[in-house]
Parts: C-alpha cells; sequence; structure tokens
C-alpha cells in the first residue's frame, strides 16, 4: 500500500505519521523504540526514517595535531525501517538520499530494501556537508533529486543503472519528496522552486511532504500556486513544536522558515523553555486543527526536540 493509498484510506479521519532519526552510532535502539512507544497509541498512518551522510570530525593525535577524519554519526536508516516495521508493524518511508552516496551505493539500497519488503521512498538530495559551502555531489553520485528519480524508476521499471536487465524485477517502488512553502534556501524564488516540484510530479512523483512552517497562510497559498501549476499530487503538511527559547533565532535560521509575529511575541514573553514548550504545543494545536479543518487527512510531525510536545499535540487532537 502506498503512502497515499495510507492516508486516503480514511480520509475523513485525522491521522498524522511522524519522523525519527537512526540512532546514533553505538547507543543502540532504546530511545529511538521509546519514541515510537509514546506516539503508536494515536495510530500514525505511518514513520518516516532520515538518512544522513558522513561527515568530517577531527580527533587529536598523540603528537598534538589534529587528524581530519570521515564518519557516519547515525548509519543503519534500512536496516532501522526494517526493525520498526518488524516490531510494530507499522508502514514505513526511508529516505533515500544523493548526498554521500554513489549510483552504485544507492542500487544496493534499493536491493536491500526491496529484498526487506519496503516499498515507500523519501527521495532527497540531501544537505550539503557542514565543510562545503554549496552541495557537492560525491563522486560517481547523483547532484539533484531529479536525477535520483531517474535511477529509482529506472529500477522500477526492470533495469540497473548501467542499463543491464534484472533477471527477477520485485515490486516497485513508490516516493515522495521534498518541498518548501517558502521556498527552498537555494532556490532562485519560489516559482523556479516550485517548476522543479512540478517535473519531480511529472517524473512519478506521488505525493510531496513540506518543510516546517509555523504559518498555515504560507502553507495554504503554496498549495493554491501548486495547482495552478498543474500540481496534482497530495501535498501533506510538515509540522514541528516550538520547544526552547533558543529556537528562536536556531529555526529561522536551520529550516529557513519565518516564525510568525504574533508567535514571536508570545515567546518573547517566556522565561523558561518549559513555558516556550508549552507556547508551542498551543500553537502547533491550534496550527493542526486550522488544518485538519480544511480537509487535509494527515499532518507529518517532525519529532526531534519534540517527541512529548508531538504526544500532548496528538492527544489534544485525536
Amino acid at each position: 500500500m502506498t503512502v497515499v493509498d495510507i492516508i486516503n484510506k480514511v480520509a475523513d479521519k485525522k491521522r498524522f505519521s511522524f519522523e525519527v532519526l537512526p540512532p546514533l552510532k553505538g547507543t543502540g535502539t532504546d530511545k529511538l523504540f521509546a519514541t515510537i512507544d509514546k506516539l503508536r497509541e494515536f495510530d500514525p498512518a505511518f514513520i518516516n526514517i532520515t538518512t544522513h551522510h558522513s561527515e568530517f570530525v577531527y580527533k587529536q593525535m598523540d603528537n598534538g595535531l589534529l587528524q581530519r577524519q570521515r564518519i557516519r554519526r547515525r548509519p543503519g536508516t534500512i536496516a532501522i525501517a526494517a526493525a520498526i516495521q518488524n516490531k510494530y508493524n507499522i508502514p514505513v518511508q526511508p529516505h533515500v538520499i544523493c548526498s554521500g552516496a554513489t549510483i552504485e551505493d544507492i542500487e544496493y539500497e534499493l536491493l536491500d530494501l526491496q529484498f526487506l519488503g519496503i516499498n515507500n521512498l523519501l527521495l532527497l538530495r540531501g544537505d550539503k556537508a557542514k565543510e562545503d559551502s554549496k552541495f557537492i555531489a560525491t563522486p560517481g553520485g547523483h547532484e539533484h533529486t531529479t536525477e535520483l528519480i531517474k535511477q529509482v524508476q529506472q529500477f522500477n521499471n526492470g533495469f540497473f543503472a548501467d542499463g543491464t536487465p534484472i533477471k527477477c524485477p520485485g515490486q516497485k517502488f513508490d516516493f515522495g519528496v521534498a518541498c518548501y512553502p517558502e521556498k527552498h534556501e537555494e532556490a532562485p524564488n519560489l516559482e523556479m522552486d516550485m517548476m522543479y516540484l512540478k517535473e519531480k510530479q511529472d517524473m512519478g512523483a506521488d505525493y510531496a511532504v513540506t518543510q516546517l512552517f509555523f504559518d498555515n497562510k504560507k502553507y495554504f497559498e503554496f498549495v493554491e500556486k501548486a495547482k495552478a501549476m498543474g500540481i496534482t499530487m497530495p501535498i501533506i503538511p510538515g509540522i514541528k513544536p516550538f520547544a526552547k527559547l533558543s529556537q528562536l533565532s536556531i529555526v529561522p535560521k536551520t529550516f529557513h522558515c519565518d516564525i510568525p509575529q504574533e508567535l514571536a511575541k508570545e515567546a518573547m514573553k517566556c522565561k523558561t523553555d518549559e513555558e516556550a514548550r508549552q507556547l508551542g504545543v498551543e500553537w502547533t494545536t491550534q496550527q493542526c486543527r486550522e488544518l485538519y479543518d480544511h480537509g487535509i487527512c494527515n499532518i507529518h510531525f517532525y519529532t526531534v526536540s519534540a517527541v512529548d510536545s508531538v504526544a500532548e499535540v496528538a492527544r489534544r487532537l485525536l
């Protein structure tokens, strides 16, 4: 069953999905499973699992000099997706990204996912490496999500990336992509950003999930512009509760989204992080109620540093 099928199965019911991170290398799954345990009582439609490319770290050697090494802090996206699906019987949707992967790496990911019976994917370019000023494709990898989509569709059609036929093609992958109601940070304007979204739909994307936003008006305007451009696939709103005082400056910088003036004013009145968290719960609850009232049948929650808030919002809504 595709993600679109899942969220449309009971279109008159309020549903939600959520994103989790694979555990940090060596830390085990207890914290991850505790997150899922806290949210599964609300019958999530699916769980989205991020993936992360390797990054440079600096380690001090015995002689006092620093040595630069490349490591992956959060490996195991595919294995974690399989573990969640097996343990909880909740549909999973792992990320497959261009960043840090060669075409061959991606091909093996697709094979592993197919063997595990995981057929819903979120295809992304991925973030640029922290040490780079702009995104740099891995040698032998893809520079754009559209190139990744082309590889997945070629795989779906029974061919490996080099054109070799797949002797026993398995079940095809269904996939979604990301979109940005306040435009991607690298896009020159929103219209061009949406033009690329239309291209991804035309290449086979079934749905899009938005970057987080705090102003529903921007989401509604984005959806209307998308429809005018011929974008007919579902656009799932991505929401993250405001949770800490520090997020007042960090969130706009990190996620390239505005915090509405009304929310900013109230946040400035908060004296503690707990007061800020409660403000975030109230704001997100009202935000989600408005989205549901406008016929949205699934809301996607970003849970990092906000699991308790998401659970509280879900409890109020569902």
